[in-house]
């Protein structure tokens, strides 16, 4: 067991906050990352959850064994199940069954996915859940996508509509439902946009995602490929001093003010963090690691990481 090591308070951020907010973080990697990566256990702790990404052109199978190496390894995979990239019902039940049995999956996250014209039968996360498949198969946790920001591919109201849906489904699912965000750079647009989901009847738990540590180019790029709404304009104005780009920036400060709106705030619907390791997965979990234990130091906006992150 890690021992918590901190002062009472952060700046006007108490410690506390954060090290609750980051207590069970996630985070993700990629069949390809991971073939590059000689044993997770050098950089992750045990029963950590590791969400598999499914990019456009992936083969399901790799991953499944990215799954069952993560499993076998003492962590938790949680595959992405991208609705457009899955050809047939019997290509989806496949991919589930061998997932469960190849990999002991029972953690997933069903996303639309990110090509334009779906593969075969299902155009939205909310095709898969109807399926009865996930029950079928004993899956447990299952994500939905969020964008506290919109989405350059449904429009505010489909976004709302399905939130909705997803929370009706949540009543009729064996399995527990959550929210996992796509990654922004600033917490206020993240909090008015949870707290309209709660006065839109929202009860789903939100994880929300945050940039790992990255130069302040990569972090960019990312935030322009993947359409960004408001929060975005914060990294641009770094980016606009050229001796910027290559700094290293850390969400302390998006951690700190979350942290800070869920421990205040009785109504609010976030309940943990999971981390986009853009800068690669070493950094971004020392990092996150040295927050959940408490090793941290007051800064003027946020906190500053005081452990050895190596």
């Amino acid at each position: 067991m890690n021992v918590v090591q901190m002062s009472d308070k952060i700046s006007a951020h108490p410690a506390s906050n954060i090290v609750n907010l980051m207590k069970d973080f996630t985070v993700e990697t990629t069949p390809a990352s991971a073939a590059k990566m000689d044993d997770f256990r050098q950089v992750l702790r045990p029963g950590t959850v590791v969400y598999i990404t499914f990019l456009p052109g992936s083969d399901y199978k790799d991953t499944i064994a990215t799954a069952k190496r993560l499993r076998e390894e003492g962590f938790i995979p949680a595959p992405h199940f991208a609705a457009r990239s899955i050809e047939s019902a019997d290509q989806f039940n496949d991919y589930l069954d061998r997932a469960v049995s190849e990999a002991g999956v029972d953690h997933v996250l069903t996303i639309a996915g990110a090509l334009k014209s779906p593969l075969g039968p299902y155009s939205d996360s909310m095709q898969l859940l109807e399926t009865g498949f996930f029950d079928k198969y004993g899956i447990r946790q299952i994500g939905v996508a969020g964008h506290p920001e919109g989405s350059p591919d449904m429009s505010d109201e489909a976004i709302a509509e399905a939130i909705a849906w997803k929370n009706g489904f949540a009543e009729r699912t064996d399995a527990d439902v959550h929210i996992l965000t796509q990654f922004c750079f600033e917490a206020q647009p993240i909090i008015d946009w949870d707290r309209m989901l709660n006065a839109q009847g929202n009860t789903l738990p939100i994880k929300i995602g945050a940039p790992g540590i990255a130069k302040i180019s990569t972090l960019l790029n990312y935030a322009m490929a993947c359409g960004i709404g408001n929060s975005m304009q914060f990294i641009k104005k770094q980016a606009r001093n050229v001796t910027k780009l290559m700094k290293v920036q850390a969400p302390d400060a998006l951690i700190a003010d979350l942290a800070d709106y869920m421990a205040n705030d009785p109504d609010c619907g976030i309940t943990g963090i999971h981390m986009y390791p853009l800068g690669g997965l070493r950094k971004t979990a020392a990092w996150s690691y040295a927050v959940a234990d408490g090793h941290l130091s007051a800064q003027k906006n946020g906190f500053k990481v005081t452990a050895d992150l190596g």
